[in-house]
């Protein structure tokens, strides 16, 4: 298994998740060379809209910040070139949103990965990420 200090040291750096508390809870590469991550975030009252519910800003981040982590797991410096995200149902204050992300696929430089958000108690999806990458280095 390829070491996964890369990613660590990235994650270290990473201010904007630090600041949401997002906190890593594995991240790898599978046998075929694609990579996988697992965070998790608390929600605050910071991270709330005015319908009292998850700001879907605040959703993306930890979507995108697992998706960083899993497209930088095999060594490679890569960057997000988009994404999207479908929400399927909404946050509540003091949940504790589960994000797994998984690489799909790998061309030439460029790559697509999944990302589902859950809630941890109960396992319902939160919102649905796909997000490409492009590979700098």
């Amino acid at each position: 298994m390829e070491s996964t200090d890369h990613v660590l040291t990235m994650w270290r750096e990473d201010r904007a998740s630090a600041a949401q508390e997002i906190e890593l809870v594995d991240v790898g590469v599978y046998d075929d060379g694609r990579g996988h991550a697992r965070t998790r975030m608390q929600l605050t009252e910071h991270q709330v809209n005015g319908h009292d519910i998850a700001h879907g800003g605040h959703i993306f981040l930890l979507a995108d910040s697992t998706f960083a982590l899993a497209c930088n797991a095999s060594g490679h410096t890569t960057v997000a070139s988009g994404g999207d995200i479908s929400f399927v149902t909404a946050g509540r204050l003091g949940d504790v949103l589960v994000a797994e992300a998984s690489e799909r696929v790998t061309y030439g430089r460029s790559g697509i990965t999944d990302v589902t958000v859950s809630r941890e108690s109960d396992g319902v999806v939160i919102a649905e990420f796909r997000g490409r990458s492009r590979r700098i280095s």
